[in-house]
């Protein structure tokens, strides 16, 4: 698409290419939004790609990246507590940051409505679990409508803002990895010639909007009953529809799953007797007679839902209390409650089912034709350098902590750095639990500067507090890299422009750390001495091992460079090489190959020639390139 930003501002009726992120914010637009909030995190920091492409000045919303998912669900609160129609958005684990405050919406009056964009991540392709936040939708009372595609994610998106207005509440809208990604033609409706300007709505003498013991009831009373108003609203149940031809066999579904069961009933042989599809838009409330009405209609309906049985459940239940015969038919075993309902999995899980509908079992999958390729940090990356550094400086039976990041990865080997994982900024607080029954063991923790920003501090706070002898290292790459290079307060930059440049070392400094070092993470001796020093010594300390993220530098650096872009790469002098593969088993950077008989090359497509292996080499046999570096 030439220009993106163009684009998505047109007047009139068009169909485009895009993916659903994109679609996202198009219906941003249409709707008439003010202010939109976000965290970044997979699958949903393409919509903030898109938002980006609008040139600001004629942006019609104001948009966020916040310093975390709860700070940025309380932005966009107070915009629609105003009356500004506001979105916020995030992937799945962010909800359990923004929890606190999530939780509270439905209790309160929210004049311009609050879209909430959850971007679920089934087959956990970039989370640590595969949390299926259908159930905060029930414990909080919150509607949820889930689309399968990127046109349902255009039109539901403005569904569920016209929802939010007209009941004056917040509604989820549940993405999921394909949604966000897959591409698709959309039809996009005219944008609206105006939208007027919103009249101030906060208004605390008239509407209470504080939940204490003595009026939750009233409220959750209140919830409740919007929640079951919006099950009855007609243009909620439009997301809802029936497709097939009066067979005595059903399946219900939502979401992409439905996508799969498309693709999987192509397959069916002649003759067999293909099951209708109820495939529901509005997945909280349960539009019970749409429901009900199909139950009532078949035979034999399955329920086909990625992660947890949360449909099925509330079927199975609703088809109790009516006295159905109908046979419901859920979950099997433990494989279905994981990983995507893709189309090779439904058509197991059909074929399960009712054996009759297909020919014969689904061909085995060719072999790979490639190795895998585990995960692993960029070449270049000063989180290398840093593991490097640092693991010299400790004992066996050390134990170290990781946190959320591209740092996440020194915990593969050979580095082995960080042997638990919770969520974002637990590190500090995990390590000084392990830090009480240590038995001689020191104790080292990491966290990345976006990370420390984002829920790092708390941590860091009770550590200081109550006298935790800990090494907390802070990975600071100046940047929020895992995600897409988005900025955060230490960077000098917002979204929106030119900002306050938050110092790592006056933060810490301010929370009362008195113990602080900072070293550049390519000065590896220096770091590994800096280690040992620190873990001498008694109480909570820090070392800031800073070093830019080479693969936002080199790219900066490519695109204001052009064609006169060169790089003094890495190579190897046989003539020195001793083959003790220290570059490969110890630093092991992804640009160094073994060949056969052991020698060692530097791959051309992989170096960077940034240097920092240089000084890991025992023999000195890695030498720059002598052409002129960049």
């Amino acid at each position: 698409m030439k220009d993106l930003g163009e684009t998505l501002l047109r007047k009139e009726p068009f169909s485009e290419i895009v993916i659903g992120n994109t679609a996202i914010v198009r219906a941003l637009v249409e709707s008439g939004l003010r202010s939109v909030t976000a965290y970044p995190g997979s699958p949903t920091p393409e919509i903030a790609d898109a938002i980006a492409a609008i040139p600001a000045d004629r942006r019609p919303f104001r948009f966020e990246f916040s310093v975390n998912e709860k700070v940025a669900l309380e932005v966009a609160f107070g915009s629609a507590l105003a009356g500004r129609p506001s979105a916020v958005f995030f992937k799945s684990v962010g909800l359990n940051v923004a929890a606190d405050s999530f939780v509270q919406l439905p209790l309160l009056d929210i004049p311009g409505g609050l879209v909430v964009i959850l971007g679920d991540d089934p087959g956990a392709n970039s989370s640590q679990n595969e949390q299926d936040n259908r159930h905060y939708a029930r414990m909080s009372y919150m509607p949820l409508l889930e689309p399968a595609s990127a046109q349902e994610a255009y039109d539901m998106f403005k569904t569920a803002a016209r929802l939010a207005a007209r009941h004056r509440t917040a509604v989820i809208l549940r993405l999921t990895t394909h949604v966000c990604h897959a591409k698709e033609k959309v039809d996009f409706e005219a944008l609206p010639p105006a939208f007027p300007r919103p009249a101030w709505a906060f208004d605390p003498e008239r509407e209470n909007y504080i939940p204490l013991a003595a009026t939750v009831f009233p409220l959750k009373r209140r919830a409740l009953e919007r929640l079951a108003a919006i099950g009855r609203d007609p243009e909620a149940l439009g997301t809802n529809f029936v497709e097939g031809s009066g067979s005595r066999r059903g399946v219900i579904t939502a979401g992409t799953a439905w996508l799969s069961l498309r693709d999987a009933l192509e397959e069916t042989k002649p003759g067999s007797e293909r099951p209708d599809v109820l495939k529901l838009g509005l997945v909280h409330p349960l539009p019970r007679d749409a429901v009900l009405a199909f139950l009532r209609a078949r035979e034999e309906v399955k329920v086909l839902e990625e992660l947890d049985p949360v449909l099925e459940t509330e079927i199975k239940a609703l088809a109790y209390d009516e006295g159905l015969s109908t046979r419901i038919l859920g979950k099997r075993g433990v494989e279905d409650l994981m990983g995507e309902c893709v189309p090779a999995k439904v058509r197991d899980i059909l074929s399960g089912t009712w054996p009759d509908l297909f020919d014969a079992p689904r061909p085995a999958p060719l072999p790979a034709s490639a190795a895998p390729r585990p995960p692993q940090m960029c070449p270049g990356c000063g989180h290398r350098s840093a593991f490097y550094a640092i693991k010299r400086a400790l004992s066996p039976g050390d134990v170290t902590v990781a946190d959320i990041g591209c740092h996440t990865l020194g915990y593969l080997p050979p580095y082995r750095m960080g042997g638990v994982l919770l969520s974002m900024g637990h590190s500090t607080s995990t390590a000084s639990g392990l830090s009480i029954f240590r038995e001689g063991r020191r104790v080292v923790c990491f966290l990345g500067d976006s990370t420390f920003f984002h829920a790092g501090m708390p941590g860091i706070v009770n550590a200081v507090y109550n006298g935790h002898e800990v090494l907390l290292v802070v990975m600071e790459n100046g940047t929020t890299a895992m995600t897409g290079h988005q900025d955060h307060p230490g960077t000098g930059r917002s979204f929106n422009g030119p900002a306050p440049k938050l110092s790592v070392r006056a933060a810490l400094e301010g929370l009362g750390v008195k113990n602080i070092r900072e070293v550049d993470a390519y000065r590896q001796a220096e770091l590994t001495a800096l280690v040992r020093e620190a873990l001498a010594e008694p109480g909570f300390k820090v070392i800031i091992a800073r070093h830019p993220c080479m693969l936002k530098l080199t790219r900066e650096a490519r695109r204001r460079a052009g064609a006169a872009w060169k790089v003094r790469q890495v190579r190897v002098d046989p003539d020195t090489c001793v083959k003790n593969h220290e570059c490969i088993e110890r630093f092991a950077c992804p640009s160094f190959q073994a060949r056969e008989g052991g020698a060692v090359e530097v791959s051309r497509d992989l170096c960077i020639g940034d240097g920092s292996c240089r000084q890991t080499c025992p023999a000195g046999a890695l030498v720059q390139d002598k052409e002129e570096g960049r």
